[in-house]
């Protein structure tokens, strides 16, 4: 039983032959369906196809007046390179045009028309049987508009005769004006881009300001379609004589910025960063400035984070001239922000002046009393400064003790000390640490008592 089913593509039949079409096949169907065509005069027209289907279906051409059995007048070919099904038509047959793409599960059909153009129709009513009056000369400098349009149509051959029957005898100035008429109706026919989708025909021009644009530059072309809306989206195709110069299926993503463009200010030779979080993932989005998109190389470094949500545009070694407008664009929508180059400034330290950091000497931790047990030892010590270092010397009861070697005597970091092994009474007395440098002097004095043998510490030190 033959069951319809949906296509993918507005406009398309399918029909499936079987109740259940096993796992891994698929009916027929097309991706892209022939669109209608509008003849222009003296050109071919090509119809193409892109179909789909698993086993690969057989895609058959046929029209409605007529079969399609002359070779010389219809062309069937696959282009592998571009998987496309194309079918060529001599000029002068308008019809409209089958395209069936089948294999064992079901069928796909979808139909285009030809139209033949406007200088054809003009034609076939001057070659209609009803017999005219002959027209009367043209005053001078004028053209009828139905001789330039027969001539259009006709061959070189008739074209004298053509003249004639018209009233111009000025056969090299007719054929002047003639091939300026063919091309400005090729410039003007040629300006026409197919949207598959529906099979509408888009104007454009090369007006950057225009809503569709298309420039060339070399061997390429840049089609630009200004102030995007949804509708926009959809399949272009681009045929320049038999060749598709463009084809490509524009999809408009529903996305929209969860975290906008904040804006940005940097330092001369430092780097800017633009960031932002769109709400469904994306490979890639355009960032702009107002002079036009940012490629990934040099200048700027565009990455996607793993989840193709967090999009990141960073400005390297930026310069004042890179103050201004910086856009990330993702579908229809846009966020802005701007850069801010500061130029980078030097601080001004004030001279440096020598420091003169030299002092007199001083006591940090002056001598203090001890009372030592006998026959123990006993350290005395205390903690001093100056710049130069200061020469320091011990004195006992006014005596020097540097040289006697009864005492051990050390300065280590500006930490002054004297040892007594065995304290005995003979070590009673008052001791002196004196400080000199070349700027000062300065000295701290302690007596050293012995534990039980205080009295004879002070016959000693009386007798001294």
């Amino acid at each position: 039983r033959l069951k319809q089913k949906r296509s993918r593509v507005p406009g398309v039949t399918v029909t499936q032959f079987v109740e259940i079409v096993p796992l891994g096949k698929t009916t027929p169907d097309f991706t892209r369906k022939p669109m209608p065509i509008t003849l222009q005069q003296g050109k071919k027209a090509v119809f193409k196809a892109m179909v789909s289907g698993v086993p690969a279906p057989t895609v058959t051409w046929t029209r409605n007046k007529c079969d399609m059995s002359d070779p010389e007048k219809y062309k069937v070919r696959l282009d592998e390179r571009a998987k496309e099904y194309i079918l060529e038509v001599r000029p002068d047959h308008s019809d409209t045009y089958k395209c069936t793409v089948t294999n064992k599960f079901g069928e796909a059909v979808s139909t285009a028309i030809l139209n033949g153009s406007i200088t054809l129709l003009l034609f076939c009513q001057r070659c209609c049987p009803q017999k005219e009056a002959t027209p009367a000369a043209p005053k001078e400098g004028e053209i009828d508009p139905k001789l330039l349009e027969v001539l259009l149509t006709a061959p070189k051959k008739d074209y004298e005769k053509i003249c004639f029957d018209f009233g111009v005898t000025d056969f090299r100035w007719m054929l002047k004006r003639l091939k300026q008429l063919k091309k400005e109706r090729e410039d003007e026919q040629a300006k026409v881009l197919w949207s598959t989708d529906d099979g509408v025909l888009i104007p454009y021009s090369d007006d950057e300001n225009a809503k569709h644009c298309l420039k060339k530059s070399g061997t390429k072309y840049v089609f630009s379609i200004k102030d995007l809306k949804p509708e926009d989206g959809g399949f272009y195709q681009l045929d320049v004589e038999d060749a598709n110069v463009l084809t490509t299926d524009f999809k408009i993503p529903a996305v929209e910025f969860a975290a906008q463009l904040k804006d940005v200010k940097a330092v001369e030779c430092g780097d800017a960063i633009f960031q932002c979080v769109l709400s469904t993932p994306l490979k890639r989005i355009t960032w702009s400035t107002e002079n036009g998109s940012l490629e990934d190389r040099d200048k700027y470094e565009i990455t996607v984070s793993e989840d193709q949500l967090t999009h990141t545009l960073k400005v390297k070694n930026c310069n004042l001239e890179d103050t201004g407008a910086y856009f990330a664009i993702a579908g229809i929508l846009s966020s802005k922000a701007s850069l801010t180059v500061e130029e980078k400034f030097k601080v001004k330290l004030p001279e440096t002046k020598s420091l003169d950091l030299q002092s007199p000497p001083a006591f940090i931790v002056p001598l203090k009393m001890r009372t030592a047990p006998q026959g123990y030892e006993c350290c005395m010590s205390c903690a001093v400064k100056g710049d130069p270092a200061p020469r320091v010397t011990w004195y006992r009861n006014n005596i020097s003790l540097n040289t006697n070697t009864n005492y051990l005597i050390t300065n280590v970091c500006g930490v002054c000390s004297l040892l007594v092994l065995h304290v005995g009474a003979k070590d009673c007395g008052d001791y002196k640490v004196v400080l000199e440098n070349k700027l000062g002097m300065a000295e701290s004095s302690m007596t050293l008592n012995v534990r039980g043998i205080e009295t004879m510490c002070n016959v000693l030190m009386s007798k001294e």
